[in-house]
């Protein structure tokens, strides 16, 4: 069988009924639309919604998407720790240091590589690399509970906190 060969089954198929053609016709005059109304009258745009906010106006006009739900991580990598010379590493001990700013989240992230003196790591998050680095030299990592229990709303988002 081949495209050229499909047809519809035998009486799935049937003549348009032909509408509005005068008084006398079955279906004419208001062609079974009923009297007035918007219906009626064929005026309706195919993005109509009833009145409820059209879509075209729902969506943002510009393009991109702030997710209000992003935890951002300060990254603090493991050469940067090496150099401070920190055996205990915690979020007030890299603010006194100087690497990371007050009140932010803590990632300790595996660049440079393998260390060879044993730390003791409390941070927010911590790459595979640099548990497996740390471990590897005698160290350990404890990871901090973060500071809010449900995902903060981003600022600019606070009427969705609810």
């Amino acid at each position: 069988m081949k495209v050229h060969d499909l047809k519809p089954a035998e009486g799935s198929t049937h003549r348009k009924k032909r509408k509005a053609r005068g008084i006398a016709g079955k279906a004419g005059k208001t062609a079974g639309r009923g009297t007035k109304g918007q219906k009626a009258r064929g005026t309706i745009p195919a993005r109509f919604e009833g009145g409820q906010l059209p879509l075209q106006i729902r969506l943002p006009k510009l393009r991109g998407f702030k997710n209000p739900f992003r935890v951002e991580y300060q990254a603090i990598n493991l050469d940067s720790i090496v150099e401070a010379k920190l055996t205990d590493v915690s979020p007030e001990s890299l603010l006194e240091a100087g690497l990371a700013h007050k009140g932010a989240l803590i990632k300790v992230l595996g660049r440079g590589g393998p260390i060879n003196k044993a730390l003791t790591v409390k941070a927010h998050a911590v790459s595979k690399s640099a548990e497996e680095a740390i471990t590897n030299a005698g160290g350990t990592v404890e990871l901090v509970p973060l500071p809010f229990s449900v995902r903060p709303a981003a600022s600019g988002n606070q009427h969705m906190n609810r």
